[in-house]
């Protein structure tokens, strides 16, 4: 006897949309931060490593910094709908982590551990995201937001703390792609776009 195949994951319109969007946002906020990045390296100054050119948005600094502050406000305003919907929505309850998830982290449902590690990636993500545009706001406009950007102690620390936000970023996508493979396989990966 076959094994019947498994049902394809549904996901709201919604969610399709929140990952298609964002996913396009990260690349080109990404590749302009990168060209911003390689203007004046955070690491090493003037003389610093620098990313090449291939993975570079915009040309020069000017246009890397038009297209990262509208690719920014692109993904933070996705952010902030997508939060709103999970909000109205109720669907909070099952995003973030409880202490529920460390139970299940021990338990042997090796599902159950699948889904409360989503969930903590979730939840460890929001302050990273957050940390993400408040620095980059302070960048952005830095007398607007001097009250913000003086929590960093000097504009080199606001910039390395700005940066190192992009792998953790990169890590959590990583993670959550890896996650939802090990729950529902490329079926549920597809699901997430289309």
């Amino acid at each position: 006897m076959s094994k019947k195949p498994s049902p394809t994951p549904k996901q709201a319109i919604v969610a399709k949309s929140f990952h298609s969007f964002n996913l396009i946002a990260l690349i080109l906020m990404t590749a302009s931060g990168l060209q911003i990045y390689n203007a004046n390296p955070v690491f090493g100054g003037r003389a610093g490593w620098r990313f090449p050119k291939e993975l570079l948005l915009g040309g020069w600094l000017g246009a890397g910094r038009n297209w990262h502050f509208a690719s920014m406000w692109l993904f933070s305003m996705s952010l902030l709908i997508y939060g709103i919907y999970i909000f109205i929505t109720r669907r909070w309850k099952h995003r973030f982590a409880s202490d529920k998830d460390i139970q299940a982290i021990q338990a042997a449902n090796p599902k159950r551990k699948t889904y409360a590690w989503h969930r903590i990636a979730y939840t460890a993500i929001v302050p990273i995201l957050l940390l993400a545009i408040l620095s980059g706001l302070c960048m952005y406009k830095p007398v607007q937001f001097a009250w913000i950007s003086g929590l960093f102690g000097s504009w080199q620390n606001l910039r390395v703390a700005h940066f190192l936000t992009i792998p953790i970023v990169l890590i959590f996508a990583i993670v959550h792609i890896f996650l939802s493979f090990r729950v529902g396989g490329l079926k549920m990966i597809r699901s997430m776009f289309i």
